[in-house]
């Protein structure tokens, strides 16, 4: 059994999914965060400003961004209701169309009569958008805040800015007990770039389509056709019955992960294929591949259910 992004026909391309311009707090105009990102070599980038009314609700107009070797993702970073700890939701959507409807967020407040989270981000899915709970940790998600957005496609488990502006980057806490509750889940880094501090080129994902079209990516990612990294290269992942085959540019650590503490990790110099056994593992019901280089910079793969 092997994930589909190593399976499907076509090639990897490079994205960010999570992006800030001058449309919201962003520091750069939508034009020239596009050229940086070209320049960095990406394939592709998700605008992804904040869908409030501070800002007049962006949606940002990327299409003429895009050119035969560059393509762009509509999207938005959604807000509505309130989480446990009394913030505002933030619900990452790519793919929106243009006419996706207000939500009643004036500000970066909760205020009476808005839609829930789990409301706002089921009505994205429902206008066609792939969506993830962002930044868990800097939101100070709880596992009942998680477990009530039945929608979304994607936990994002490392983001950049919350990396290089507070150190709380992480999202496997509450992805890898959702998962253990059955949640069919994908994984995905991001930069949630604002230009305003080195928060941009630290995450992203590798998408497994035949063209960089946006109708491409898209049907890519709700189909998990991907894998999220800082920079190692996922190159296959195969289960068998009795342990797990992982290829990968050069790294120094291969670690497998499941339910609870299980967790086999096999270490060396310079690996670029790796067998882990399955033996731990009998009683997960789903597993993970994380690879780690010398520097310390990590990919990570979708879960596999076993």
């Amino acid at each position: 059994m092997a994930l589909t992004a190593f399976t499907r026909p076509g090639r990897f391309w490079r994205g960010n999914l999570h992006t800030h311009s001058n449309l919201s707090d962003g520091a750069l105009e939508p034009a020239e965060v596009c050229r940086r990102y070209k320049a960095e070599g990406y394939d592709f980038i998700a605008l992804t400003d904040h869908f409030i009314g501070l800002y007049g609700y962006p949606i940002a107009d990327t299409l003429p961004f895009r050119d035969d070797s560059f393509t762009t993702l509509l999207g938005a970073e959604l807000h509505s209701g309130a989480m446990q700890n009394g913030e505002l939701w933030h619900i990452l959507a790519v793919g929106l169309p243009t006419d996706f409807a207000q939500a009643n967020a004036p500000h970066f407040r909760p205020v009476d009569g808005q839609e829930t989270g789990p409301e706002i981000a089921a009505r994205a899915v429902a206008a066609g958008a792939f969506v993830a709970v962002a930044h868990p940790q800097w939101s100070g998600l709880t596992l009942a805040d998680a477990r009530s957005i039945e929608a979304a496609h994607a936990v994002e488990i490392y983001n950049h800015g919350c990396a290089t502006g507070c150190d709380r980057a992480d999202g496997f806490s509450i992805a890898d007990l959702l998962l253990s509750e059955g949640r069919k889940l994908s994984l995905i880094a991001t930069d949630d770039a604002h230009f305003t501090e080195p928060d941009h080129f630290g995450g992203w994902v590798m998408v497994k389509a035949e063209q960089n079209t946006p109708e491409a990516l898209l049907a890519a990612l709700k189909d998990g056709a991907f894998y999220a990294t800082q920079g190692p290269e996922l190159r296959g992942v195969m289960v068998g019955d009795k342990a797990v085959q992982v290829e990968s540019s050069a790294v120094a650590s291969v670690i497998v992960q499941g339910h609870g503490s299980a967790a086999v990790a096999v270490h060396g110099e310079s690996l670029t294929r790796a067998e882990v056994p399955l033996g731990r593992f009998a009683n997960s019901p789903w597993i993970r591949v994380t690879v780690i280089d010398r520097a310390g910079k990590r990919a990570w793969s979708n879960p596999i259910w076993l």
